[in-house]
């Protein structure tokens, strides 16, 4: 009998234990994966936690899941899949395919959406079984440690800026935070055209925001207000809102150009402090953007090999699960904590 072993929790906020599990073979539609690496977000604490709705103990967290296919179940090997190759798995962990939003093309919104580690066991494992429609094909030159955090903190940051009124050339992309997300908008903002400015606490933060790739840095401590240094530079065109404080995202809103977006990607709680007054006479917009399919995910990971962009990570092996899920909690990550298992 063949075994593997997965990271579990058995209760709500409980500690991670290693124990092991027989390998199944992947039902139709679906394939085993060897995972390789597997990033740990700041959302799987919602899973950890029992925060979700769904969310059924014993919890095998992880989204950001890089490796190989193991085995194919019936029917995915027409879909141009076979074992051996190299995948990655994200926040996008397959679909139903018959939801209103599924049928008009929007597979991201499907309201039956299985996320890895809410639907079925997540990447804090040495095999993890999932949809064939999940699979994003990791390019050459991308690494496993790299293309985790891809599938869900870079598609999320890449997906959102492409998917903007911004174009390249002129217009003006702040992003708001320089952490797990942002030094990831930066670099895309950045080799997307934009004239990028980072925000983020602290002068000591410019050098490394200007190695990213940032036109312009602006410290949200130094007295002057956000909103005005946007304006100073022209207004923006859109601010990518990574950092998940609310009132950082609502203090950048005066600061957006005449038809300017506020994109959040920052999850939080807490409420917008924005007026109706601040967005009816500019024509301003705020939105909020999930994820990104597979194919997107794909589209990122090739993008980043393209431009020379990858995530800045921590790797450990899988038995030190409970310490690196406890450093990416404290904040001490910089700015991803990967799980590996070779």
């Amino acid at each position: 009998m063949s075994t593997y072993r997965v990271a579990q929790v058995t209760e709500p906020g409980g500690g991670f234990e290693l124990v092991e599990r027989e390998v199944r073979q992947p039902g139709p539609g679906h394939v085993r994966i060897a995972v390789e690496a597997c990033g740990i977000c700041h959302s799987d604490a919602m899973f950890v936690e029992g925060g979700l709705p769904g969310i059924s103990f014993p919890e095998v967290a992880g989204h950001e899941i890089a490796g190989r296919i193991a085995e194919l179940g019936e029917g995915t090997a027409e879909r141009d899949w076979k074992v051996g190759d190299r995948v990655a798995v994200g926040w996008f962990g397959g679909s139903c395919g018959w939801c209103k939003p599924c049928r008009e093309g929007d597979f991201i919104t499907c309201v039956r959406l299985q996320v890895p580690g809410w639907a079925y066991d997540g990447g804090f494992a040495e095999q993890v079984i999932v949809p064939v429609d999940a699979l994003a094909r990791i390019p050459e030159g991308l690494d496993a440690v790299d293309a985790g955090p891809m599938a869900c903190a870079g598609v999320t940051t890449f997906n959102a800026l492409r998917r903007t009124d911004a174009r390249p050339g002129g217009d003006l992309v702040a992003v708001l935070g320089v952490g797990g997300l942002g030094h990831l908008g930066v670099q895309y903002a950045a080799a997307m055209g934009f004239e990028t400015v980072a925000i983020a606490r602290g002068a000591e933060k410019e050098d490394f925001a200007r190695e990213l790739g940032a036109h312009h840095y602006i410290d949200s401590t130094s007295g002057t207000p956000v909103a005005d240094a946007l304006q100073a530079l022209g207004g923006a065109k859109v601010v990518l809102a990574t950092a998940g404080n609310s009132d950082a995202m609502s203090a950048t809103v005066d600061g957006l150009a005449p038809r300017g977006q506020l994109v959040v990607i920052g999850a939080t709680t807490e409420p917008l402090g924005i007026s109706p007054v601040q967005l009816l006479m500019a024509g301003r917009e705020v939105k909020g953007h999930p994820s990104g399919t597979s194919q997107d995910v794909q589209d990122t990971m090739e993008f980043s090999v393209l431009h020379g962009i990858r995530p800045m990570s921590e790797s450990v092996p899988l038995d030190d699960v409970g310490s690196a899920f406890q450093k990416m909690l404290a904040g001490k990550a910089r700015f991803r904590m990967v799980l590996t298992t070779g």
